[in-house]
């Protein structure tokens, strides 16, 4: 019998500890034990990209990560993009101005994996953003209303 292990991790800026099995995944610690269903599951191997958080600023995919690992971590979920009352973030805004989304299953990986790439390259070219999504998989879009999303969003936050 495997004993809980306890870890303390900050998600959206509130710290919550808990006692999870060492095997439980950190999509799974998101979704269940903290109730952010905002990080999807998809193929639970890491090739989807639905469920990227991000890890002390960087993108990670947390079906492949265990939530031990993420003890003493800073973790990022989409829910931490907007505030509940106040403005969307500016990829947000862009993906619903340009028709970025369909179904919206893949569109906070994308979101997640998109902000750091942002922050470290603000102004993409079309083949920087398309090689930034490559690792994300979505069903509904053809991809070309997201490249436009993310070209959209670099240029509103070079203005502001």
């Amino acid at each position: 019998m495997t004993l809980p292990v306890d870890i303390s991790v900050a998600v959206n800026g509130a710290t919550y500890t808990r006692a999870v099995e060492p095997r439980l995944l950190l999509s799974d610690f998101l979704r269940h034990e903290i109730g952010l269903t905002g990080t999807h599951v998809g193929c639970e191997h890491g090739v989807c990209g639905a469920c990227t958080v991000l890890m002390d600023g960087e993108s990670v995919r947390s079906c492949l990560v265990f939530a031990v690992q993420a003890d003493g971590h800073e973790l990022g979920t989409v829910e931490g993009l907007a505030p509940a009352e106040g403005p969307l973030h500016p990829l947000q805004e862009a993906f619903r101005d340009t028709h970025g989304l369909q179904c919206g299953f893949c569109t906070p990986g994308f979101l997640m994996t998109l902000v750091p790439f942002l922050r470290d390259n603000p102004a993409p070219s079309e083949l920087e953003i398309r090689e930034a999504i490559s690792g994300n998989l979505c069903r509904c879009t053809g991809y070309q209303n997201i490249v436009e999303a993310v070209r959209l969003a670099s240029e509103r936050i070079a203005a502001s």
